[in-house]
């Protein structure tokens, strides 16, 4: 009987030091999905758009709160570490953001690739990076995602093409070096009947590259021409700001996509302010989703995970059916100013961002959603919350302890496979090695 009852304690004891939430949440039955309304979207060229119902799953619900506040919390250890003069230069925040990078993420394959501006971090991160591969880029780090040598706006990975630190210029013209490889096809597409093959022996020249189809082509439906000369089911997203939407070369590129049916999904980010400057001030028109004209395109509730994540598998079923490129504005805020230079408060009001913090924040959305259709509960969340500020945490500690790279290494990577060379320094005398 003694053994029975000490056998009984232990168990006892054992439930009793898990902690209580922890308890309440396995004992608790979710739902499995829940059916939410979203704000129907503005069309251009379009009878149909994207659903106004959608599907979440509690497995896809949870992701998503994870991911939106990793981000947030991610930018937020960004701005402490630049004011203790650990991250330096430049560096663009994304908070209040994130519903764009996450929802955009969601709707889309791994497969497909994503391109844009220098407010890059969550797109890093939601693209497959973690989050001690980007702190550590941020502080210059050998651990960094480029090694410690692209920082803020220079981050890549797989079938993520940056981070550009000029606006714009993720949809300025080129043309992939191996796309002249074979004229005729090429010339099919595109009837170019003057374009010729590279001279035998400069097709890995970049300049000859440059020379003939350098400034011809966005990057962004570059990479769109891509997918479709390889026969892939892939789509591009091609990303730029409010501020960047009015420069000439995003109308290029609109025409050129148009007109090969490049499956590429023009994507307008619009915080409503251009560096400091008011869209009303800087656009005679606001309705960037219909600047394409000739081209389709939607508006969307920026600040709604799942209005983005629907939108988005509407945009990239539209672009895989070969009808061409669509465009889609999503309307949407930062908290941060432009840049950590930027206080944000002297062409706004505080009042103003408080009042987005208060009605229309991503996170809190989708918090309130779940909790209200029993897809999650408080408890449950707040444990998440736990979770994410100790991996910022552990990651930050990483990207400060990490060593930076050593100075041998700076011609490293210029190229990714070739042979060692030699780079001339900032004179003759000084060399540096580069290795692939």
């Amino acid at each position: 009987m003694r053994k029975m009852l000490a056998a009984v304690s232990r168990v006892l004891s054992g439930a009793s030091q898990k902690p209580a939430s922890r308890v309440l949440v396995a004992s608790r039955n979710f739902a499995n999905d829940a059916t939410f309304e979203i704000k129907k979207c503005d069309l251009h060229r379009l009878e149909e758009g994207p659903p106004v119902t959608t599907v979440l799953t509690r497995e896809d619900g949870l992701k998503y709160y994870r991911m939106m506040q990793t981000v947030r919390r991610m930018e937020l250890k960004a701005d402490q570490l630049y004011k203790q003069k650990i991250i330096r230069g430049f560096c663009h925040l994304c908070d209040g953001q994130e519903a764009c990078c996450v929802g955009l993420e969601a709707g889309i394959n791994p497969t497909d690739h994503l391109i844009t501006a220098y407010r890059a971090h969550g797109f890093t991160f939601t693209r497959g990076l973690s989050v001690r591969e980007i702190l550590a880029e941020l502080t210059g780090r050998k651990g960094g995602c480029a090694k410690g040598k692209g920082g803020s706006m220079h981050m890549y990975a797989k079938n993520f093409y940056g981070g550009n630190g000029i606006v714009g210029a993720q949809v300025l013209f080129f043309l992939l070096k191996w796309s002249l490889a074979q004229p005729p096809r090429l010339e099919q597409w595109c009837n170019l009947s003057s374009l010729q093959p590279p001279p035998p022996g400069s097709s890995n020249s970049p300049a000859s590259a440059s020379r003939v189809a350098g400034n011809i082509v966005p990057l962004g439906a570059g990479i769109a021409l891509a997918c479709k000369y390889n026969g892939k089911d892939e789509v591009c997203l091609t990303l730029y700001g409010d501020g960047a939407a009015n420069q000439g070369q995003i109308f290029e590129a609109y025409n050129m996509a148009a007109l090969w049916k490049l499956p590429c999904i023009f994507i307008c980010e619009n915080n409503r302010y251009g560096m400091g400057t008011s869209v009303e001030r800087a656009a005679a028109s606001t309705d960037y989703y219909k600047r394409g004209d000739f081209i389709p395109g939607l508006r969307v509730d920026g600040m709604d995970i799942l209005c983005v994540r629907e939108a988005t598998r509407f945009a990239a079923a539209y672009c895989r059916s070969g009808k061409g490129p669509i465009l889609m504005e999503l309307q949407t805020y930062r908290y941060h100013g432009h840049s950590m230079s930027d206080p944000g408060v002297s062409y706004r009001t505080r009042e103003e961002i408080q009042e987005v913090r208060s009605k229309s924040d991503p996170i809190m959305l989708l918090k309130d959603r779940m909790v209200n259709s029993n897809l999650a509960s408080v408890e449950e969340l707040k444990e998440i919350d736990v979770e994410v500020r100790k991996e910022i945490e552990d990651a930050a500690q990483f990207a400060t302890a990490d060593p930076e790279p050593p100075l041998e290494e700076l011609g490293y990577h210029i190229y990714s496979s070739d042979p060692p060379f030699e780079v001339r320094g900032a004179n003759q005398w000084i060399k540096f090695k580069s290795v692939s």
